[in-house]
């Protein structure tokens, strides 16, 4: 049996955080990139500097890399186009990461995207508030979140033995999930228009697409 650490928080001190995972930049020339480990997350918030956004949007692209067939057209020749051409092309984007749910007193990870997660889910919390009434985000580690009446109980990994859990009143996890939909989109828009100025409305576009962080 699962033993489980059990935290309740008052609504004030959790936060929300849209987070994209980040493989290092090593030797990335085509636009300035900030330093990251490799297999950590990158927070996607207003708080950004230029080259941090410059890695989200550079992580985003090479993840959706891929082979063109006939039917994409043709690929360009120049690296900056070929580096983009997936992005900028492929109808279904993927961006690897999730939404991370964090208690700001003690710094407990109550949810964290797994393996396989990728940041469309968000729509699966208002699927789980709204309907499922159950939503998982990846594997290793196994976050869930389940409603359960008014509240809906968060685990951090429902493999392992203390995981971390607490309960949330609907209403506030309905807000936290409204907050965290914000600001990225439009940092990348102006950074696109700095750094990529022939290719900022598409490039702006694929990320929405990517990101699927409006509603």
């Amino acid at each position: 049996m699962v033993m489980e650490q059990w935290v309740r928080h008052h609504p004030h001190v959790m936060v929300m955080q849209p987070v994209l995972e980040i493989f290092a930049a090593d030797d990335f020339e085509l636009w300035p990139v900030g330093e990251h480990e490799s297999f950590g997350y990158l927070v996607l918030d207003r708080k950004l500097t230029p080259a941090k956004v410059g890695t989200a949007v550079m992580r985003i692209a090479d993840c959706n890399d891929f082979e063109p067939g006939e039917e994409h057209g043709p690929c360009p020749t120049d690296p900056l186009g070929t580096f983009l051409y997936g992005l900028l092309t492929m109808p279904d984007l993927f961006a690897p990461g999730g939404f991370r749910l964090t208690g700001t007193t003690t710094g407990t990870v109550f949810v964290e995207p797994g393996c396989c997660n990728g940041l469309e889910t968000w729509r699966d919390w208002l699927g789980m508030l709204d309907g499922t009434g159950c939503a998982h985000f990846g594997h290793d580690p196994s976050s869930t979140a389940e409603r359960i009446g008014d509240t809906v109980r968060l685990t951090h990994d429902v493999g392992t033995d203390g995981s971390p859990v607490t309960e949330l009143p609907t209403d506030q996890v309905r807000r936290l999930v409204a907050d965290a939909q914000q600001d990225f989109l439009g940092l990348a828009g102006a950074w696109s228009e700095q750094h990529l100025p022939a290719h900022a409305a598409p490039v702006t576009a694929a990320l929405a697409r990517a990101l699927t962080l409006a509603s």
